[in-house]
């Protein structure tokens, strides 16, 4: 199982309508809860009249910390169903605030809880979800005569190119994880005919773009 630290891509917003009634929700990265709780307190005064601002956060690198508040709707329709939509998706880090404008048509608990899952699932679909990688950059040198053929391999194993000097020879970084290391320099032997030079630099995060439909697709490849 492929090792995942996921939160989401950039904080946003996102508004869905049911049944006349409007549900904003505010998605934001959080450090720790003093943030958390600033970034709920002036969600709620942009939102003065509006009639709920409910939302969930989770925190730490186990998800130790878990918060929920309904806000005034009934027990278990708001806010733990925006928390249960962060676990689902398994983000870390990561707040969502559910606003709602009431408009004039009861939902019934299941109806609010429908309600508020979806105004967050949508938004992190909306917003997009990274998944956070420790890599290595890796300098390489090598001669004019062997970029475009390293460039095609770096293209095809979806590898990006941090930077490019171009000098007497060129020189290039990129990000790799560490376990890959040394698959990745025999690789280059092999295509480069062990004609390059390479330092390793230091370890960096790196947020990679992620779908769960890709990932589900390939488990179900791997076990086939």
């Amino acid at each position: 199982m492929e090792n995942l630290t996921l939160t989401i891509k950039a904080n946003g917003v996102h508004e869905i309508d049911i049944k006349k009634s409007r549900f904003i929700c505010t998605l934001a990265r959080i450090k720790d809860e003093a943030q958390a709780k600033s970034i709920i307190q002036q969600v709620t005064k942009q939102n003065e009249k509006a009639n709920h601002n409910c939302y969930a956060y989770v925190l730490g690198t186990t998800d130790q910390i878990q918060r929920e508040s309904d806000n005034g709707e009934p027990s278990g329709t708001a806010g733990i169903p925006i928390l249960e939509v962060l676990k689902m998706n398994e983000l870390h880090n990561v707040l969502a605030v559910v606003t709602r404008y009431f408009g004039g048509i009861k939902l019934g608990a299941g109806g609010l809880i429908r309600a508020y899952s979806n105004a967050t699932s949508t938004t992190i679909d909306a917003v997009g979800i990274v998944n956070l990688v420790t890599k290595k950059e890796i300098k390489l040198t090598i001669d004019y005569n062997q970029l475009d053929k390293l460039k095609y391999f770096l293209d095809t194993n979806t590898i990006p190119i941090e930077s490019t000097d171009y000098t007497d020879k060129v020189k290039l970084i990129v990000p790799i994880e560490e376990t890959q290391l040394a698959h990745f320099v025999q690789q280059l032997k092999n295509l480069l005919s062990d004609q390059f030079a390479y330092v390793e630099g230091e370890n960096k995060i790196f947020e990679v773009p992620y779908s769960r439909a890709a990932r589900q697709r390939k488990e179900k490849t791997e076990k086939s």
